[in-house]
């Protein structure tokens, strides 16, 4: 069960879902788009600071922006340096095991991963 609008933003900015949407963190961490919703999540959380910090440095409005760019940039690039964790952590505080999110994530490439090893031994190991 998807959270409603209000909850995932709380979610977005760390906060435990009801045990009712336990299946869909699993699902937020492990699917196909993860690291975009894992975007989202990131963007949830610096867009109120971005507006603020907009609004109340002074100066002319480039000088604003491009503090406002700067420090966006810093935020998505820690954000992105700690994803798998991160979305971990997510899966862990809804009840799952350590390291269930990295091998639902894994079992799903699980073919393509050994089709590559099965091409890499036979270019390389014969």
């Amino acid at each position: 069960m998807r959270p409603n609008p209000v909850r995932w933003v709380l979610y977005a900015w760390g906060a435990a879902l009801p045990a009712r949407h336990r299946e869909w963190v699993l699902f937020d961490v492990t699917t196909r788009t993860w690291r975009l919703r894992h975007l989202a999540r990131a963007t949830a959380q610096l867009a109120p600071f971005a507006v603020l910090l907009y609004v109340f440095i002074p100066g002319q409005p480039w000088v604003r922006a491009m503090a406002v760019l700067g420090g966006l940039m810093i935020g998505y690039f820690y954000s992105c340096a700690y994803m798998a964790e991160s979305a971990e952590h997510r899966s862990v505080k809804a009840g799952y095991p350590r390291g269930t999110a990295v091998a639902a994530r894994a079992e799903v490439h699980s073919d393509d991963r050994r089709e590559a090893q099965a091409r890499y031994e036979e270019r390389w190991r014969s």
